[in-house]
């Protein structure tokens, strides 16, 4: 199933820093959009191992 994202972004001090709609607590920034892209899912990838990773102990 692929499930798509709001990515809410703003520019704070020359960085790009964003944030998931829908998914509270998941922040992160990058040098440019692209980058936030990147790092974004990488912040939501790590989220859901944790996730898991609890509901597996």
């Amino acid at each position: 199933m692929i499930r798509s994202f709001t990515l809410d972004f703003w520019i704070d001090d020359g960085w790009y820093v964003g944030k998931l709609r829908e998914v509270p607590g998941i922040f992160s920034q990058g040098a440019n959009l692209e980058e936030l892209k990147i790092n974004i899912k990488d912040a939501h990838d790590l989220m859901l191992a944790e996730t898991t990773q609890r509901i597996d102990s």
